[in-house]
């Protein structure tokens, strides 16, 4: 390839990462980053990967889900990860770290590396050189449409609505059951899981979800409340937090997301006065999802309201449902397993704006986006993690899931392949293993020429 310099939009975490991997590798890096000159309303300094909400990295033992991905980056030579180590602060089992030393770091390292140079103004334009854009969940507004016009404006969202996913194992099957809305014959499984609600339980339960406390809105996330149709084609279609949903009245729920039309309930014999149905998130069967529930409750009132929901007293979250301004592609759609546009080799996308979650999840995707950048630009076959590891499951479900239920995704044990366990805990060790043997048979025998 003669082209050997490559442009990345936006200095987060992705970005940041995936301009390093590039220069470290001999390519000439532009990084382009409009802040301080554009704002974006959240980030509050002028620093690279500048970690907006929490300290917090998330686990940092060996058998969670987001220590595995962490190991699997460590391995892979991520500098930002290094750069967390080196700033580490007391956190329990967590990766907790100074955040202004932490991105003060990386900023000072791109800053003066002689491979990268730094360009503090706004893209509006995809260029036409190889390109990785990582312009994170607050891209802006002329940046979105230049990306609309290469993905089809129906493939790019500007508010996510995330619903919460709950463990299998935590639902209480004496009480819910399993059917599909017309279900004609009894001796069917049926594809949903369905949670039951009298009338006094729906009225209480009602009553506390309008009730409940709620995250506080950003200025720029504030259409959430308006009840903007939050998502594809601009927005999510019809998209409201079930608790403003509820707010217009005592039965709209039941005549809504819990309407009980079509179902009956074997364990009474009749009709429920409200259902909810969870539909299976991952092929495992391990994870469900609340139907319908997506929501901006704060998540400590997420647990306590929606455990008072029949089969649910018990539930244990996998993922706690949000609300917010988050501007993502369609990757399923749109990306291959490299993180590559499926229209041009040269074009790649990486962090929150493919649809992945967590801070650890953004370095991921920049280091597999800025490694198979190099590599096809060295004209070297590119990296298709196993999905047996952590990032190979976490990109495998970005680029493969069903448009349906597509939604934003961190780590977790739930997208791996499943592996039977007696415990949690054992399962979980089991997993870690399996991903730990599998990057390193992947990359001592499928790919033995690449450096690390």
């Amino acid at each position: 390839m003669e082209n050997k310099t490559v442009t990345v939009i936006g200095a987060g975490l992705a970005g940041s990462e995936a301009a390093y991997q590039l220069a470290m590798a001999g390519f000439q890096v532009n990084l382009y980053e409009m802040r301080p000159l554009i704002q974006t309303g959240a980030h509050t300094t002028d620093y690279f990967a500048e970690l907006i909400c929490s300290n917090s990295l998330g686990s940092n033992l060996p058998d969670r889900a987001a220590g595995v991905l962490k190991n699997e980056l460590r391995r892979l030579g991520s500098l930002l990860m290094k750069i967390a180590d080196e700033f580490e602060l007391p956190a329990g089992g967590a990766l907790a770290v100074d955040r202004d030393l932490f991105s003060g770091k990386v900023t000072r390292i791109l800053s003066t590396h002689p491979n990268i140079k730094i360009f503090r103004e706004e893209v509006k334009e995809i260029p036409s050189n190889p390109t990785i854009i990582a312009s994170g969940p607050l891209t802006s507004s002329t940046l979105s449409q230049s990306i609309s016009q290469i993905t089809n404006s129906c493939n790019l969202f500007f508010y996510d609505a995330i619903a919460p996913i709950i463990n299998y194992e935590s639902i209480n099957l004496d009480i819910a059951f399993r059917a599909s809305r017309y279900q004609k014959d009894e001796e069917e499984s049926g594809d949903y899981i369905n949670c039951p609600f009298s009338k006094e339980e729906y009225d209480r339960f009602v009553f506390e979800l309008t009730n409940a406390q709620r995250i506080e809105l950003k200025n720029f996330e504030s259409q959430i409340n308006q009840g903007v149709k939050a998502g594809s084609d601009q927005y999510f279609e019809g998209c409201l937090p079930i608790e403003v949903l509820a707010n217009r009245g005592e039965k709209s729920l039941a005549f809504g997301p819990l309407r009980p039309v079509g179902i009956w309930n074997p364990h009474g014999g009749k009709r429920p006065y409200a259902v909810l149905q969870l539909r299976q998130d991952n092929i495992a069967g391990t994870l469900y999802n609340m139907v319908g529930f997506q929501t901006n409750l704060k998540f400590s009132e997420q647990k306590r309201v929606f455990q008072m929901i029949p089969g649910l007293e018990n539930a244990t979250f996998a993922r706690y449902g949000q609300m917010h301004r988050n501007t993502f592609i369609a990757s399923p759609n749109l990306l291959l397993p490299t993180l590559q546009f499926n229209q041009r080799n040269d074009l790649f996308f990486a962090g929150q704006i493919t649809g992945v979650e967590g801070y650890v999840g953004n370095i991921a995707t920049g280091l597999l986006a800025g490694i198979n950048m190099s590599r096809y630009l060295s004209g070297h076959k590119l990296l298709e993690l196993p999905k047996q590891t952590m990032l190979g499951a976490l990109v495998h479900y970005i680029t493969h899931a069903s448009m349906r239920d597509f939604q934003p995704m961190k780590a977790n044990f739930g997208i791996l392949p499943l592996i039977n366990a007696k415990g949690k805990r054992e399962r979980a060790k089991l997993y870690a293993q399996e991903a730990k043997k599998s990057l390193e048979i992947y990359l001592s025998e499928i790919f033995p020429e690449l450096s690390l």
